[in-house]
């Protein structure tokens, strides 16, 4: 990926790099906590999703396979279109991170009926149609979240011209959040939410963070 060399070409000339130090700081407090909210949500969709479609397709080391298989491709595909985005249109990058959040929480909503009328259609069916059939079902929301990181490593490493502190700092907090979400919903929302609720809730973090960077851009012109 060419985070690295995009957004070292595309760093801001500083007349004074000490006048925009506390901006920068600012952005990044702003920015980080989302992205520890996105992180959140993103390991309770996991759970919620395996749970699914454990329900719908049966458990055992297939389903188990399958499910990781998709997430893991989904991850990397997005990374790389996240990436090459981000390297194109360096003054859209928190933009194309609202949009992904956005479009996550959106297929959050409705996710549980799409995975159950999923199951529905292909309870009769082989193993490998199961297996294309979950792909194609997540690909596109995994995708979005595995965007969402060299998005916003593009845009910091324009604030800081230090890609290895960018992606140190997005990475920890995404991590933490995600740490946070799984232990929320094994410890807490299982034993209050119907797995409908958990799912929804997270979808509503995910828009909310989408509004939230939206109304930031808007503020910021």
């Amino acid at each position: 990926m060419s985070i690295d060399s995009a957004a070292t070409e595309s760093l801001p000339t500083r007349a004074d790099p000490m006048e925009t130090t506390a901006q920068d700081r600012d952005v990044v407090l702003r920015l980080a906590p989302l992205f520890f909210v996105s992180g959140v949500a993103a390991l309770v969709y996991q759970v919620c999703w395996q749970r699914l479609l454990f329900a719908a397709f049966g458990v055992d080391i297939d389903s188990v396979t399958i499910i990781v298989s998709v997430f893991m491709l989904g991850l990397g595909l997005g990374s790389l279109i996240g990436g090459d985005l981000a390297d194109r249109h360096p003054s859209w990058t928190l933009r194309f991170f609202a949009l992904a959040e956005l479009g996550i929480g959106t297929f959050g909503l409705f996710s549980p009926t799409l995975i159950r009328a999923t199951g529905a259609l292909f309870v009769d069916a082989s193993q490998w149609q199961i297996a294309v059939a979950n792909f194609l079902l997540l690909l596109l929301p995994t995708c979005l979240m595995g965007a969402t990181l060299p998005i916003l490593v593009a845009h910091v490493t324009r604030l800081w011209g230090n890609v290895g502190k960018s992606i140190g700092l997005l990475y920890q907090v995404n991590t933490f959040g995600a740490a946070l979400g799984v232990a929320i919903v094994g410890f807490f929302w299982f034993l209050l939410f119907e797995i409908d609720t958990a799912i929804r809730m997270a979808a509503a973090l995910n828009i909310a963070v989408s509004l939230l960077t939206l109304a930031w851009i808007r503020r910021d012109g």
